[in-house]
């Protein structure tokens, strides 16, 4: 029972970062999905300091979210890296940078957004 919690929360921010990837391909001319995966990532994250902040994040919650982010996280972030990668060394230089650009902004960006969710 612990463990739905999690997976809900789960299931709904990879819902959400499904959709923003398939939109910003689209958006780019790119019949693909754009970071959908590394969206929902940011969603669970986002979604469980904001659960926090309004004392919502039960111990049931917590748990699940932890065991899935054991269990489901890496698997998925290892097989869409492995993909990723793949994909960018075979289509040349442009494709490493352009990936290695989101990165960089994401470890600039991400620590930005929980201060703003731990001063509200």
């Amino acid at each position: 029972m612990k463990i739905i919690y999690g997976v809900a929360l789960l299931a709904l921010s990879y819902l959400i970062g499904q959709w923003l990837g398939e939109f910003f391909g689209n958006l780019l001319g790119i019949n693909a999905n754009v970071g959908g995966v590394g969206f929902a990532m940011i969603i669970l994250m986002v979604l469980k300091e904001w659960f926090i902040k309004n004392s919502w994040m039960s111990p049931d919650i917590d748990f699940g979210i932890d065991f899935w982010n054991k269990m489901y996280i890496p698997v998925v972030i290892a097989m869409a890296a492995s993909l990723n990668v793949k994909s960018a060394v075979s289509t040349g230089t442009l494709a490493v940078v352009a990936g290695a650009i989101p990165v960089l902004a994401a470890f600039f960006v991400f620590p930005l957004i929980l201060k703003k969710f731990h001063k509200i």
